[in-house]
This record gives C-alpha cells, sequence and structure tokens, in this order.
C-alpha cells in the first residue's frame, strides 16, 4: 500500500512540476528576426515584462509610435522592453521594406526600442509569435483576434500572457502603465 501510495505522490509532484514549466517554456521558445535581419531569441526576455504591438506606417493609429517610445524611455531596460512587429494585414497599411520601415521609425518618430522584421499578424501566413499570442492552446491563457494595426500584447516576466489592449487604447494608457509599474498584477 505504502508503495502505491509513494507512486501516486510522485506522480503528482511529476505533473505539477513539469505544468509549470511547459508553460513558461512556450513563450521563451520563440524566435523571431529583427528589423536588421538578425535572430532574436524570446529566452532573451525572461525575467521582463514585454509589450508586443504589430505596427503600421500608414495607419490612423501611427502617431502611437510616439507614445510607445516615451513608454519604453521611461520604464524600459531591466524589467521592460517593447517588441514592434511591422505587419500589412489590415488595408496594406505597411507596404515598406523592413529598411524602410526601420528609416520610417527613426526619422519620424525616434524609435529605440525593438523593432523586428515584418510578418504577418493572421490569416493563412501568421507568424508563429502571434499564433502563440492568439491561441489560447499555445498560450494557455485565451484566444483572441488582432483587430487592427497597434493592438497591444502583456507579457509577464515569467513569459506568461498577461493580457491585450485593443488598437484604439494608447501605449500610455492607465492599463498599460499600471501593468509596467506592477499595479496591475
Amino acid at each position: 500500500m505504502n508503495y502505491l501510495k509513494s507512486l501516486m505522490l510522485l506522480a503528482i509532484f511529476s505533473i505539477a512540476y513539469q505544468f509549470p514549466q511547459a508553460q513558461d517554456s512556450s513563450f521563451y521558445d520563440l524566435t523571431a528576426k529583427t528589423i536588421d535581419g538578425r535572430p532574436f531569441q524570446f529566452s532573451d526576455l525572461k525575467g521582463e515584462k514585454v509589450l508586443i504591438v504589430n505596427t503600421a506606417s500608414k495607419c490612423g493609429f501611427t502617431p502611437q509610435y510616439e507614445d510607445l517610445e516615451k513608454l519604453y524611455k521611461e520604464y524600459g531596460g531591466e524589467g521592460f522592453t517593447i517588441l514592434g512587429f511591422p505587419a500589412n494585414n489590415f488595408l496594406k497599411q505597411e507596404p515598406g521594406t523592413d529598411e524602410e520601415i526601420k528609416e520610417f521609425c527613426t526619422v519620424n518618430y525616434g524609435v529605440t526600442f525593438q523593432m523586428m522584421s515584418k510578418i504577418s499578424v493572421k490569416g493563412n501566413d501568421i507568424h508563429p509569435v502571434y499564433t502563440w499570442l492568439t491561441e489560447k492552446s499555445k498560450n494557455g491563457v485565451m484566444d483572441s483576434k488582432v483587430s487592427w494595426n497597434f493592438q497591444k500584447y502583456m507579457i509577464d516576466e515569467n513569459g506568461r500572457l498577461v493580457d491585450f489592449a485593443k488598437p484604439k487604447e494608447k501605449p500610455m494608457s492607465p492599463k498599460i502603465v499600471d501593468w509596467v509599474e506592477g499595479a496591475g498584477d
């Protein structure tokens, strides 16, 4: 009887120990390319809160680059970062090449947060990062759809999807700032 009890306890502890690791590892297993074409490992983001935003240069929300940069300048560095993913999924509002997008962001908004290579955030060619962000079966938290440019996904310092903010919600909104500061945890 003691043998069965011990075996059952061992099985329970094994399962309990593996579940959090599986959740943590899925975000940190993701990779993408920077806007300069360098490989980027999400495992380098361990211990940081991450705001992931799909961006576009010819959108009514494009001025949000200014607030994204302000948010990054105020809170970025150890513990918080922003990843911008240019995407051309909505009315072809990001037609440029990576080089053109980088120049646009730098010249017009002084962007210093990490911009990534242009991807697709929906459809048959959706990038794995956005598959993870939008599918509960991948992120373990929720299903969502990217409704337009500048939708913002919040990932905590343990690699867990926390929430998202619709495109109209500005980067310096209380919802996002409180989350970055820790009040929204």
